[in-house]
C-alpha cells in the first residue's frame, strides 16, 4: 500500500464526512428552534473543515503518485 493510496481512502472518509455533515446541518436547519439553528452553523462549519481536508487530502496523493 502506496503512500498515495493512504491519502486517497483519507480523502474518501473525509468526503462520507462531508456528507453526513451536510444532511446533519440542513436537519437541524428545518427544525427552527434557536438551539438548532446554532447546531445548524456548527455542522455547516464542519462541512467547511471536511471539504478542506478533502482537498488537502487529494494534493497531498498527487504529489505522492
Amino acid at each position: 500500500m502506496t503512500l498515495a493510496t493512504l491519502f486517497i481512502i483519507a480523502a474518501m472518509i473525509c468526503i462520507v464526512c462531508v456528507v453526513v455533515s451536510l444532511f446533519g446541518g440542513l436537519f437541524f436547519l428545518t427544525q427552527g428552534e434557536q438551539k438548532d439553528r446554532m447546531s445548524s452553523n456548527k455542522m455547516m462549519r464542519m462541512r467547511v473543515l471536511f471539504q478542506g481536508l478533502t482537498i488537502f487530502f487529494l494534493f497531498l496523493a498527487y504529489l505522492a503518485s
